[in-house]
């Protein structure tokens, strides 16, 4: 009899860790979405955001090994302080399983160093800098929806390829804004232009009067706009009050999205060229996503959104796959499985957690051109994902072979 005591709890022991490998490990998988709320990139990500992620969860049907998805949410408020706080509060004390969105590059890099310090996993898709998936590279961080060497080769190109061959930028004084600009500038001198200077100004910024005077007396062709949400459209409201444009410079609006357009108006935004990972009325299947996430958010989604609902279906197809929501099982499968949803259609993760797929450049229709509410781009060109990324092999990260 002891004998069979001890073989059926032998069995009952290896069968209850033959589920638990095959499940969740706390009993439910949870996300968190931290981005800005509240402040300049609020429309650029936002709330928004958090509802492309539970729309992602919804159609994927709530649940993953059989338990309950969670996300929750937090505004960190575009500081590395804060956010740090948060992650370590959901990583230590809630249980929550991967951090996406993460807008600001700052506030990403903190992030995933801290990720990688407790090997938890984190998809950045609100954060542009290159560094995160180079210098600051993380086994178990991903960079999903564009970044800045992207938005380099695509609008950068576009410009210098049209006659724009000198520049001067004006420049978010944090780490996105010197990626942006550096690596336009790498782009735009090897494309044989030049850079003839550069300002920088604190983000959140209400008055750009002293870079834009700064800017229009340089006499470049090109002044690149190295921000992104409020900053970006502000600085365009504030040039045509100094009659930049019809002086002949052109703006470039380095990271400007479908969210920025709309806050600005067709009458002020038309003609910008600009660059995004996705675009809401591109075909069939991109119209029918974004009228879903209209009915829940009151407007059409731009490539941050799009790619957090991306970048969480992945995830939880990761899971799923890897049978487990263990960390190192996940971040293999994220690593080797093909990306192809409405957003990273033939998708595929480079060994530096770089997601690499197509990139769409185009231009602000007239008012004129526009046949519907939120119709506001023309198509100019497709960028392959090869070409708008950085080969990861060259990208200095130290885990790719």
């Amino acid at each position: 009899m002891r004998k069979n005591l001890i073989a059926s709890v032998a069995f009952l022991l290896a069968s209850s860790t033959a589920v638990l490998a095959q499940s969740a490990t706390d009993g439910k998988v949870k996300i968190g979405i931290l981005n800005d709320q509240s402040g300049v990139y609020a429309d650029f990500g936002g709330k928004s955001s958090v509802e492309a992620a539970k729309m992602a969860v919804e159609d994927f049907g709530g649940k993953v090994l059989d338990v309950p998805v969670e996300i929750v949410d937090a505004d960190h408020q575009n500081k590395p302080d804060i956010a740090s706080n948060i992650a370590r509060q959901w990583y230590d004390t809630e249980q929550v399983d991967a951090i996406m969105e993460l807008t600001t590059s700052s506030v990403a890099l903190a992030v995933q160093a801290i990720g990688k310090e407790k090997k938890k996993i984190d998809i950045v898709t609100g954060a542009a800098t290159t560094d995160l998936t180079g210098k600051a590279c993380s086994p178990y961080g991903f960079h999903w929806a564009y970044d800045t060497h992207a938005l380099a080769v695509g609008t950068g190109g576009a410009l210098v390829k049209q006659g724009g061959d000198s520049w001067f930028f004006l420049t978010a004084d944090y780490a996105f804004g010197y990626s942006l600009e550096q690596q336009t500038s790498d782009y735009v001198k090897a494309s044989g232009g030049k850079v003839v200077g550069a300002v920088r100004h604190p983000l959140s910024s209400q008055d750009f009067s002293s870079f834009l005077l700064q800017a229009q007396s340089s006499g470049a062709k090109v002044i690149g706009l190295a921000n992104a949400g409020l900053d970006t459209s502000n600085a365009i409201k504030q040039a045509a009050e100094f009659g930049i444009t019809q002086g002949g410079q052109h703006l470039a609006a380095l990271l400007f999205t479908l969210a920025e357009v709309h806050g600005l108006g067709l009458e002020a935004a038309q003609g910008l060229t600009l660059t995004e990972g996705y675009y809401w009325n591109r075909d069939d299947e991109s119209r029918a996503f974004a009228k879903k996430f209209f009915a829940r958010t009151g407007k059409m989604p731009n490539m941050i959104h799009a790619g957090t609902y991306s970048a969480v279906t992945q995830y939880l197809k990761a899971v799923q796959k890897a049978g487990t929501d263990e960390t190192e099982a996940v971040a293999k499968q994220l690593h080797e499985m093909p990306v192809d949803d409405v957003f990273g259609r033939g998708g595929t993760v480079g060994a530096n957690g770089r997601m690499i797929h197509d990139m769409y450049l185009l231009q602000v229709k007239k008012p004129s051109e526009s046949k519907e509410p939120w119709d506001y781009f023309n198509v100019l060109a497709t960028i392959p994902g090869k070409e708008a990324y950085i080969d990861p092999a060259k990208s200095g990260c130290d885990l790719v072979k």
